[in-house]
């Protein structure tokens, strides 16, 4: 796994950043790994600009709706380079008709970055679908930032890439797979698609958006999907989902992430993670690739939602590839 840039080669200044904290999801309940996220970004040498409500709590939420409406709005008006969330959860969804979308995306042209995971997919995918605007699925402060040891080198790498402004793409090695067992063919063949949006997140949350105007709906596009403690069977009913409503046949290719934290029960017999994956590669036309770095694990890399890509695969080796922008 690389992010295809060293640092020692690029002639561009690793600067000091301004990062924006911000809470628009769940409330903040690891104190402590929020405190830890902000002292390791600020001996970085960035300036860290926490939100007025960051902390707030009202239920399971960081604040009431229109507290975190607000706290949205002013990471759009902070002219921070990167608007970092403090966590992701639940709460964005509900949220998504009060977003004012074209002062995010008149953010966005000014140079913020917005990142997160998780609930975050819902804004991001939202903002694709009313603006066009570009976001970045990427870490959140306290699960990434805030780890009790130290934080994961491929993340960091990555993050500061995006701080420097020349991440360009990123490779890795898909795990090994059968054949497929009436053709013989490669499960997945040597392929290169140009000129793809990318797009996806949480498979739950972007699942949640379908019917909805906060789904963009995009044909030709590079899928790409996570998510965290759903049993393999949960997520093949919710790709089944995205499967009658046409949203897979559309893709040119689908690209799975880390689904992580789930237990297999005895009487599933053999059903497991690799089922959910092959049944899906017999339903679909395009390629389904495995085993990108992203989803709720220590190490991730930094994706751009809604930008335009290549993917390539050549035998194990996959590259998605958006190029520098200076």
């Amino acid at each position: 796994m690389h992010d295809h840039h060293d640092p020692s080669q690029c002639g561009h200044a690793h600067a000091p950043r301004h990062i924006y904290i911000y809470s628009p999801s769940s409330a903040v309940r690891d104190r402590a790994a929020f405190r830890r996220g902000v002292a390791r970004l600020r001996a970085r040498g960035h300036t860290v600009e926490i939100d007025a409500d960051a902390l707030a709590s009202h239920t399971r939420f960081a604040g009431d709706d229109a507290t975190r409406l607000a706290a949205i709005h002013r990471a759009a008006a902070s002219g921070a380079d990167v608007a970092l969330i403090s966590r992701g959860g639940y709460g964005l969804t509900r949220i998504l008709p009060g977003i004012r979308y074209k002062a995010v995306a008149r953010a966005i042209a000014r140079g913020t970055h917005f990142v997160g995971l998780s609930d975050f997919t819902a804004f991001q995918l939202a903002l694709l679908a009313r603006t066009g605007a570009r976001s970045w699925a990427g870490p959140a402060l306290g699960a990434d930032f805030g780890v009790a040891d130290e934080p994961d080198e491929i993340m960091q790498a990555c993050f500061d890439d995006l701080l420097a402004g020349h991440g360009e793409g990123v490779g890795w090695r898909l795990p090994r797979a059968r054949p497929d067992a009436a053709t013989g063919r490669p499960a997945v063949p040597n392929l290169h698609l140009k000129r793809a949006t990318l797009w996806g997140g949480n498979l739950c949350v972007l699942a949640s958006l379908l019917g909805t105007p906060y789904l963009p709906d995009l044909s030709g596009g590079v899928l790409f999907l996570e998510d965290v403690q759903e049993h393999p069977y949960r997520i093949e009913r919710l790709l089944t989902q995205l499967l009658h409503a046409g949203v897979l046949a559309r893709q040119r290719a689908v690209v799975l992430g880390q689904f992580t934290d789930f237990r297999l029960a005895p009487h599933d017999r053999g059903y497991r993670l690799q089922s959910v994956i092959d049944w899906l590669r017999s339903r679909i036309k395009a390629p389904v690739l495995t085993g990108l770095p992203f989803g709720h694990v220590a190490t991730k890399v930094l994706l751009p939602v809604g930008a335009t890509v290549s993917l390539s695969v050549q035998e194990r080796d996959a590259l998605i590839h958006w190029g520098h922008r200076h």
